[in-house]
């Protein structure tokens, strides 16, 4: 037998015969989108949520704006009880969550797009942290102001990351919105690093796509939203604000107050605390972070 045909169809039959494995194991380089199609939080079977919080021990590092998920994620098991239970540290029934346990860089683009690495090596390299297997970066508002070659030293440090710890899962994420709207450099920075994501097969928690769509998927995104949920109402081509969290000005809307007015809370919704922004985005962000765990589990998102 010629021996370029022996060597196909011994391929062949490794991928036929491991199949089922290469499908369920998340370390395949397949790829994890999270987005606004990730918000229903009736979806996510129990076992998967169950299995995360018994095979997971994550490391997560933010600002305020990143608060908004562990914000969320509280307000969730204060809402929802022990099913959504998450922990700073070990705890038995809980996902153990190391929040901000990282040393040196608050995010990931303080003071520069690289130092973070330096950083998480450092984290991972440390003995006692040798249990964690999910490393999870958020961004401030460093992504607004970014350049091109910014976003590409940023996307070379994961992959360096991924590389000196292959065990590890490294979770990619896109900057919060700010109201430039789909022609302004957060839109075209946040582009770069979805399609980087998504033609390497990397995992993305895209924060700002959450805050482009209400819960029903009416779409926000050609409306300049904020990381606050306004958006331009007016069609004047901007959104006006004041305060924190912002409320619109000048004939603007907010999206997140909007649905929260017209769907009942502890029903459709939970008050919670959310930096800059509305309990409503803080829900999303939070489903979309356990559709993220139960994902990294195993659970094959359908």
């Amino acid at each position: 037998m010629n021996s370029e045909i022996r060597y196909f169809l011994i391929a062949m039959f490794f991928i036929v015969a491991c199949g089922d494995d290469i499908e369920n194991d998340p370390k395949i380089n397949t790829g994890i989108i999270i987005d606004h199609t990730c918000t229903d939080l009736s979806s996510i079977p129990s076992e998967w949520i169950n299995t995360a919080k018994s095979n997971l021990h994550i490391v997560y590092e933010h600002t305020s704006h990143g608060s908004q998920i562990i914000q969320g994620m509280t307000g969730l098991y204060t809402w929802k009880g022990n099913l959504f239970k998450w922990n700073d540290g070990v705890l038995d029934g809980a996902l153990d969550i190391d929040d901000c346990g990282i040393v040196g860089w608050a995010n990931l683009g303080d003071p520069d797009f690289t130092s973070f690495a330096e950083s998480t090596s450092d984290y991972l390299n440390n003995s006692a942290n040798s249990d964690v297997n999910v490393v999870f970066w958020s961004w401030c508002g460093d992504v607004s102001s970014a350049t091109e070659a910014n976003i590409n030293a940023y996307l070379d440090s994961m992959s360096d990351l991924e590389k000196e710890f292959p065990e590890v899962t490294f979770v990619y994420m896109t900057g919060h919105l700010d109201g430039t709207g789909l022609t302004g450099n957060l839109h075209i920075r946040n582009e770069q690093i979805r399609n980087y994501c998504k033609s390497n097969g990397k995992v993305l928690y895209d924060f700002a796509d959450i805050e482009s769509y209400n819960p029903d998927g009416v779409y926000y995104g050609d409306k300049y939203p904020t990381d606050g949920c306004n958006y331009d109402f007016n069609s004047d081509g901007l959104t006006s604000q004041t305060g924190d969290p912002a409320t619109p000005l000048n004939g603007d809307r907010n999206w997140a107050l909007e649905w929260q007015s017209n769907h009942t809370v502890n029903v459709d919704w939970y008050n919670c605390t959310c930096a800059h922004s509305q309990s409503l985005n803080a829900n999303m962000k939070a489903y979309a972070a356990w559709w993220l765990w139960s994902r990294l589990a195993g659970w094959d998102g359908n």
